[in-house]
């Protein structure tokens, strides 16, 4: 980018037009050139290595100013003497690395609003509700960690600002016990982040109740208009970084960023796809009750509208060398009577970056750390683990308490896979001598639940109990909300020398992993998603494939009869486990980087508005003309607004037609099927 002076104009231009409020952040009016620029840097940076380090900006303010700098370089002398050599650096002799680091302490967000409509978004008593599990643990954790990062940057950076971080939800009339009906709720340990809840409305009104994640669709639009206004009202502006979550949350995403022209970062989570086996190809026999051609084409717009991705693991991406990636089979794919996609991605596009969460550290950390261990929460476990009563909220009797216990907590779904654990275990014998299983999910009482999956789940799970006379060796505990719980829970199976068992047939990244590994569990988990990356197999924990649930069942006989011979090998797996946590999945790790990254794409989109813009007209194509037929299908109504989006289209509708048959365009549809 930068082979000449020429081309190191945008980065001037970026500097000179940075601003918040109206105010320059960067470079003031004086400098209007490259050789400006570089003569003011040599005086600042003269002026300031005569300096001591810790001298604070308020000392040399007004002798930068003078020279065209303004308050963004840093709370220090040290700080912006340093961002200046950077920047001279790059002046020079321009590299990757450099310019990444100083994007990286460029003041660019300040408002950040991240968005995920679908479940019951809160802090208390959700977890285990429908389509509300770990992606709600992961945004709440995400934006604690974000807020500390955002202060201490804004501090570093000399600035007197404050952060605002939205968390857009939907908001739910009726709530179920939650705080989903109201529409603004602080974050807990934050100052500056709020969940904003803005509801799902048709012609006929607002709709009250909780909808499945695959029935979405037909609100998502209005929704997107809705928060516009939300957010703007609340901001007293518009924000200056999005973030999409899942499917719907990256499509109304998507949406904002095209409205404002906000940075937008794409996180899926999961991308379903690849979790229903063949969904592509048999789309019409699944559409009825999951609406797949709504979603993968939301997703293919989303995924090639954002400025980047994040992903928790590099299969999400690219796959192994024995299965395909997520984002990798949305390169090409049939809908069968609908379209084909000839290029949907490119899974080598600079825009993909793997960014892994942790856990939060104050809830979930070592068994053997006693002067921080919960133990007021003990009788309460112990109840829920062994009282022999038969509640609605947990069934089944362990009636050997010595038996160590292998625990898995997870929604109650086809692709969790809780009822196939279940199977593995009844059906060995020798697993069911060495240890007992505990298993929270769901709901036990069938006609609590709403959700088709769950329903279906949990009629299985009964009839499993039956089937392989479970009692005395099983508890089914309800899905549990309180999260101090569930740590303290986690240490507790470790102090029976337990183990903790993922076995979805897919799992996009892992959380429960990493909480489990965190508080010193040894965990088996899916060799099917990100878990595989997460474990390094007979070192840290284990793989196990849920397609091949008789080799999973023995390699956990083996295990624990093999700590039964030999206790310290417990300790060696659980003590790998926390090493590999503290490495590579931290909360802290994970907001530096994204910050950077906002801060590298921010530049990108700035200067790269002219190339895009073709993308952009395609998307709005594919958008208008496919998606909202799609929704239409999928419900009885679908308000269809000439807005701004439709205007545009028919303004440009020629150029469009050129661009349809130009190389250029990442995504290729041909709907001739």
């Amino acid at each position: 980018m930068f082979r000449n002076k020429d081309c190191l104009e945008p980065l001037l231009d970026f500097l000179r037009a940075h601003k918040y409020k109206g105010h320059a952040l960067m470079l003031n009016d004086r400098i209007h050139s490259i050789s400006r620029l570089q003569s003011a840097l040599v005086k600042a940076e003269d002026s300031l290595s005569k300096l001591p380090s810790d001298a604070p900006y308020s000392e040399f303010e007004y002798a930068l100013q003078g020279l065209g700098f303004e308050r963004g370089w840093g709370d220090t002398a040290a700080r912006v003497l340093e961002m200046m050599h950077l920047l001279s650096d790059i002046l020079q002799a321009p590299d990757p690395s450099s310019l990444e680091t100083f994007l990286g302490r460029v003041p660019m967000v300040f408002n950040v609003v991240i968005l995920s409509p679908h479940g019951y978004f809160g802090q208390a008593n959700v977890l285990g509700l429908p389509d509300t599990g770990g992606q709600v643990v992961y945004i709440l954790d995400q934006v604690r960690a974000l807020e500390k990062e955002m202060l201490l940057r804004i501090k570093n950076q000399g600035l007197d600002l404050m952060p605002r971080i939205l968390i857009v939800t939907r908001l739910i009339p009726d709530a179920k016990g939650t705080t989903c009906n109201q529409r603004l709720e602080r974050v807990s340990g934050t100052e500056h982040a709020h969940i904003l809840r803005v509801p799902f409305r048709s012609e006929k009104g607002i709709l009250r109740q909780w909808i499945s994640r695959f029935d979405v669709w037909p609100y998502l639009e209005t929704f997107a208009e809705d928060v516009a206004s939300e957010i703007a009202a609340e901001l007293q502006g518009i924000p200056d970084f999005i973030i999409g979550n899942y499917s719907d949350g990256n499509l109304v995403a998507s949406m904002l960023a095209y409205k404002t022209g906000v940075t937008q970062c794409t996180i899926a989570h999961a991308l379903e796809k690849t979790k229903y086996p063949d969904s592509d190809i048999y789309w019409k026999k699944f559409d009825e009750k999951y609406h797949f051609s709504c979603q993968f084409t939301a997703d293919l717009i989303a995924m090639n509208n954002a400025d980047f991705i994040i992903t928790s693991t590099y299969q999400e991406i690219a796959g192994t060398k024995n299965t395909v990636g997520q984002y990798e089979s949305h390169t090409a794919f049939t809908l069968p009577g609908l379209y084909r996609v000839v290029h949907g991605i490119d899974v080598f596009d600079p825009k993909f970056n793997i960014v892994s969460p942790g856990a939060d550290m104050s809830i979930y950390f070592p068994y053997y750390e006693k002067q921080k261990r919960l133990t007021a929460l003990h009788g309460s476990i112990e109840k829920m683990l062994f009282d022999p009563e038969q509640t609605d909220e947990y069934i089944g009797v362990l009636s050997d308490r010595t038996k160590p216990l292998i625990f898995s907590m997870a929604r109650l779904d086809r692709v969790k896979n809780i009822s196939g654990l279940v199977e593995l275990y009844g059906k060995n014998t020798k697993l069911r001598e060495l240890v007992n299983l505990v298993v929270v999910a769901g709901y036990i009482d069938v006609s609590k639940s709403r959700d088709r999956e769950e329903i279906e789940e949990i009629e299985k799970m009964h009839d499993l109990m039956k089937k392989y006379n479970l009692n005395g060796q099983f508890r089914w505990i309800e899905a549990q909300t309180n999260r101090a719980r569930n740590g303290e829970l986690y240490r507790y199976i470790a102090d029976t020398r337990g183990a903790f068992v993922q076995p979805a047939f897919y799992e996009a990244f892992g959380l429960t992993v990493v909480e489990a590994m965190t508080c010193g569990l040894p965990t088996f988990a899916t060799c099917h998603g990100g878990p595989a990356e997460i474990i390094e197999h007979g070192v840290s924990g284990f793989h196990i494939d849920p397609y091949h649930p008789d080799q999973a069942a023995t390699l956990m006989a083996d295990f624990f009869e093999k700590v039964k011979e030999d206790p310290g090998h417990w300790k060696k797996i659980s003590d790998a486990g926390l090493q590999r946590i503290y490495e590579r999945y931290t909360w802290k790790i994970y907001s530096e980087r994204l910050m950077t990254l906002a801060g590298v794409y921010g530049f990108w989109k700035y200067v790269s508005k002219l190339e895009r813009l073709e993308t952009r007209r395609y998307l709005e194509m594919f958008y208008i003309l496919k998606f909202r037929d799609l929704v239409s299908v999928t419900n009885i109504f679908l308000t269809r607004s000439l807005d701004s989006m439709l205007s545009m289209f028919l303004l440009e509708y020629i150029s469009i037609l050129v661009l349809l048959q130009a190389k250029t365009v990442p995504l290729a549809i041909d709907d001739k099927q």
